[in-house]
């Protein structure tokens, strides 16, 4: 039986009313537009029967074409995701499509594109859920094509909901790889755990400061006034509190007064009575000073 004529079966088999369009598949031979949903520029086969999709995937497996061969694009399989993908500590993008799809079909010469621009940066595959319904039912795939982003925790994948040319799609990466990036020097610029990072110029301020929720700036009087064991004495109470608030992921820094007057000028922080605190909300732009006494008790009171 022609594919054409197949389509006309199934159309009649399940009663679907359709007008034809300019990018009714039954034109050109398919017979399918009756169980897609061609406006989204996905597939979608939660309105299919499973019977329809029988007769499907039985008439594509005779026509189906590679879709990937001879690219930079790495085919998966059941066999070989969990040791490509999930076990690997690269970091991965994947299609998940479907070769009867004719969106998943319209995709290909864009994917290629994300495979070659990623080269090195980020690995780039593709899995047929038709042959490997197993990798699409465990990732809850229903649409096709479906993007999803393998980054550190490979346990939970970032599905991509951005635009379908190559350059968006490599934009979007790019920015979910500038995010781990920060995050990891957050971590490292962390007060907690170390001696303190000392705010020595605005470059810092933002590096450590610039995507926590809050920033707590330690002023604490200079050193000529407190010696060297009192400001041993002041760094460990703030490596005690930040410590005691790590869960939080605040930023930690601190300063001498006067070492920084631009700074200190910019902040609001020039004349205050040291030592202080100050917490910035960096995103709402507010900032308030500790107005208790600079101890444990005070600046725990202060965080409530």
């Amino acid at each position: 039986m022609a594919p054409r004529d197949l389509g006309v079966f199934i159309r009649k088999s399940l009663k679907v009313n359709m007008q034809p369009s300019p990018t009714d598949p039954a034109e050109a031979g398919l017979g399918l537009v009756a169980l897609m949903t061609w406006e989204r520029g996905v597939c979608d086969r939660r309105g299919m029967t499973a019977w329809a999709v029988g007769i499907l995937v039985f008439t594509c497996i005779l026509t189906v074409r590679a879709f990937y061969s001879s690219t930079n694009v790495i085919k998966l399989t059941s066999i070989n995701f969990n040791s490509q993908v999930i076990q690997s500590d690269k970091l991965w993008l994947v299609e998940f499509y479907v070769h009867w799809c004719e969106h998943c079909e319209r995709f290909v010469p864009e994917w290629i594109k994300v495979a070659l621009a990623l080269k090195g940066i980020v690995k780039v595959g593709a899995i047929d859920v038709t042959k490997y319904a197993s990798i699409g039912h465990q990732y809850e795939i229903e649409e096709f094509p479906t993007i999803k982003f393998f980054g550190v925790n490979k346990n939970k994948p970032e599905k991509y909901y951005g635009g379908r040319s190559s350059a968006a799609i490599t934009n979007g990466v790019l920015n979910s790889i500038r995010f781990i990036v920060r995050e990891r020097l957050i971590e490292k610029s962390s007060i907690c755990g170390s001696e303190g990072q000392q705010m020595v110029s605005e470059e810092i301020l933002k590096t450590v400061c610039g995507l926590r929720v809050l920033c707590i700036i330690a002023v604490l009087p200079h050193i000529s006034d407190t010696g060297n064991s009192g400001r041993s004495d002041y760094l460990g109470l703030l490596m005690k509190i930040a410590h005691k608030y790590k869960k939080k992921k605040w930023g930690w820094l601190w300063t001498e007064s006067g070492a920084q007057p631009k700074l200190e000028s910019a902040l609001g922080i020039g004349g205050l009575a040291y030592p202080n605190i100050i917490a910035i909300d960096p995103r709402r732009k507010k900032y308030m000073f500790l107005k208790g006494s600079f101890s444990e008790r005070g600046i725990a009171e202060f965080f409530r």
